[in-house]
C-alpha cells in the first residue's frame, strides 16, 4: 500500500476516449491523481500516457464493467495503489439501437445496453463502495441523459423528441434510479451520489453532428 498517497484518488470508467477521457483530463487538472478505465488495456494506457504528457497524474487500469473478472480486483487494485479511492464517475456507456422503434428492437440489445449502461454501473459502484465510504468526501457520478428523464422522453417538445431509442433511454432511466436509491441509502453519510447530463457533444458515439 502507498500509505503517502494524500491526494484524492478516483476512477472513470470507459475512459480512454470521448466524455470518460475529458472528464479524467479535468479532474487531474484539480491536483486529483486518475485512474483511467478501459475494456482495452492497451487503449488505456495510450490515453493515459497522452495525459501524462501534459503533465498530470493519470494512471490506467484493465476495466470491462460487464466483464467480473475485471471488477475482482479493483479493490485491491486501489487499495494497494494508492490506499484509497475519493471518487467513481461511472461514465462508460453504449448506444447500439438508435434508429430503432421499440416494436422492432431485439431483446439482446436491450440486454446487452442494460448490461453496460446500467449492471455495469452498478457491480462498479458496489464493488468499489467500501472504499469510497472510507474517504473524508467519496463522489459517485453516474454519466447519464435528459434521455433518462420520464418526464422529458415523453414529452411532444422536447429537444429529443425526433430521437428514435428504447433501450439507450431506459438505461438511463434506471441509472437515475440508481443515483437517487444509492444517494438515500448513504444519506448523512460522507458520501454524495449524483447523476450528470453531458448534453449531446462531439464523439464517437454523438457524432460531428453534436453541437
Amino acid at each position: 500500500m502507498n500509505v503517502k498517497q494524500t491526494k484524492k484518488v478516483a476512477l472513470v470508467t470507459g475512459a480512454n476516449k470521448g466524455i470518460g477521457f475529458e472528464i479524467s483530463r479535468q479532474l487531474a487538472q484539480q491536483e486529483i491523481t486518475v485512474v483511467i478505465g478501459a475494456r482495452d488495456e492497451t487503449r488505456g494506457a495510450e490515453a493515459a500516457t497522452r495525459l501524462g504528457e501534459e503533465g498530470l497524474d493519470v494512471h490506467h487500469v484493465r476495466l470491462d464493467v460487464t466483464d467480473a473478472s475485471t471488477l475482482e480486483p479493483l479493490p485491491r487494485f486501489f487499495e494497494e495503489r494508492f490506499g484509497r479511492l475519493d471518487i467513481l464517475v461511472n461514465n462508460a456507456g453504449i448506444l447500439l439501437d438508435e434508429g430503432t422503434p421499440l416494436s422492432a428492437l431485439d431483446i439482446e440489445v436491450l440486454r446487452q445496453t442494460f448490461e453496460t449502461n446500467f449492471f455495469g454501473a452498478f457491480a462498479v459502484a458496489k464493488a468499489l463502495l467500501p472504499l469510497i465510504r472510507r474517504s473524508e468526501a467519496g463522489r459517485i457520478v453516474n454519466v447519464s441523459s435528459l434521455l433518462g428523464s420520464l418526464a422529458d422522453i415523453g414529452h411532444p417538445d422536447s429537444a429529443y423528441a425526433g430521437f428514435v431509442s428504447f433501450a439507450y433511454p431506459a438505461s438511463k432511466v434506471a441509472l437515475n434510479a440508481l443515483t437517487v436509491l444509492l444517494a438515500k441509502e448513504l444519506r448523512g453519510t460522507n458520501v454524495k451520489v449524483n447523476s450528470a447530463d453531458p448534453g449531446w457533444v462531439r464523439t464517437d458515439m454523438g457524432t460531428a453532428a453534436a453541437p
